[in-house]
């Protein structure tokens, strides 16, 4: 049995459309309503609920594990939970940021944590280290299809983003493949790429120009705290600038060592999510 958590997010999603049928597949969700597992079963489960957690890992032998609620203790109850239920294997979605120098802002240091509390709880594990997800350029959509124009920070700054379909792919190589325990896996799109150049791709799929408007960091600040916490917004502040110091744009082959395919270029991803930019969401 597989359990997956995570899975109305992107990549979660992605791991149970992945997995073969012909793997017992469960997954925990807050609202199980909003997922449907083919053959599998869905049970309602909280990271911060152990009773929840007891339930939805009993008889699980390999967990895919992905959290984002910084600072909330939720990897720590998950592994207890897991070693309590005699789990064998845990694939945790961590982030490349750990393997980078100077990179000591609040995400971060909680993913290393996170790391470390994998490493030292006797399971074992897999950890999956993505770049930045080619979909968080999702969040320009409403400004593309309305105004024409992508806002961002330092739009010459580039980015080895991946495609968070591969990140799934690579996850149900080391959910349903041997060989991957104690291994960490760190993905990224086949070539950095940069706001503008982002910028240039949509508006050649859309068929229409598209403006690039690169924002100062006080306003970019003050529309993060809109969505934020203050601390969060430092932390992606200081992931920015890290970026324009050219740490986020070496490229790994992991995604075509582990799949056999090639990871897939931005170009790709946004015509397949061509839709999302092309109308008001």
């Amino acid at each position: 049995m597989i359990l997956v958590t995570g899975a109305t997010g992107t990549v979660g999603r992605e791991v149970v459309r992945l997995l073969p049928r012909s793997v017992a597949v469960r997954v925990m969700a807050r609202d199980p309503s909003r997922v449907t597992v083919p053959g599998g079963e869905v049970v309602a489960g909280d990271f911060g609920d152990p009773v929840s957690l007891e339930r939805a890992l009993q008889g699980v032998v390999r967990a895919f594990l992905l959290t984002s609620r910084v600072g909330a203790g939720d990897d720590v109850r998950f592994v207890r939970a897991a070693r309590a239920a005699g789990v064998r294997h845990v694939v945790k979605v961590s982030a490349a940021a750990v393997e980078d120098e100077g990179a000591d802002d609040l995400i971060t240091c909680w993913q290393r944590a996170n790391e470390e509390l994998l490493w030292e709880c006797g399971l074992r594990w897999t950890v999956l280290r993505p770049r930045s997800f080619m979909s968080n350029s999702l969040s320009w959509a409403r400004s593309v299809a309305g105004e024409g124009v992508v806002r961002a920070l330092y739009g010459t700054s580039a980015n080895a983003c991946v495609d968070p379909r591969d990140v799934a792919a690579a996850a149900v190589c080391a959910l349903t493949e041997d060989g991957h325990e104690g291994r960490v896996h760190t993905l990224t799109g086949p070539r950095p790429v940069t706001a503008l150049e982002q910028t240039a791709e949509l508006g050649r799929l859309l068929g229409r120009p598209l403006r690039f408007e690169e924002l100062p960091v006080a306003r970019a600040r003050a529309r993060l705290l809109q969505r934020h916490p203050q601390e969060i917004v430092q932390a992606l502040l200081a992931g920015a600038e890290r970026q324009r110091a050219g740490a986020k744009a070496g490229v790994r082959d992991t995604v075509l060592r582990l799949t056999g395919r090639p990871s897939r270029p931005f170009a790709v991803w946004a015509a397949d999510h061509r839709e999302a930019f092309g109308r008001l969401p």
